[in-house]
């Protein structure tokens, strides 16, 4: 509904997806929307993004993702 903002694809096929951003200033679609985080799996037939869930006593309210990216140790 809001559109993707960035993502990044692991070497494994996995896809991580950030959503929401809105800019002071900027007409949103959905401007009481918080952000959200999704995962695709590439290697699916047929992907779909999932919403990850994001753990007790961060602030959804005030998320608002702008890019993305992993780190692989």
């Amino acid at each position: 509904e809001t559109g993707s903002e960035d993502i990044d694809i692991l070497p494994n096929g996995l896809a991580f997806i950030s959503s929401g951003l809105k800019y002071p200033g900027v007409k949103s679609l959905a401007p009481d929307k918080p952000g959200e985080i999704f995962l695709m799996d590439l290697n699916e037939d047929n992907p779909r993004a999932v919403e990850l869930r994001i753990s007790r006593g961060f602030d959804l309210a005030l998320f608002n993702p702008h890019g993305i990216s992993t780190y692989i140790d």
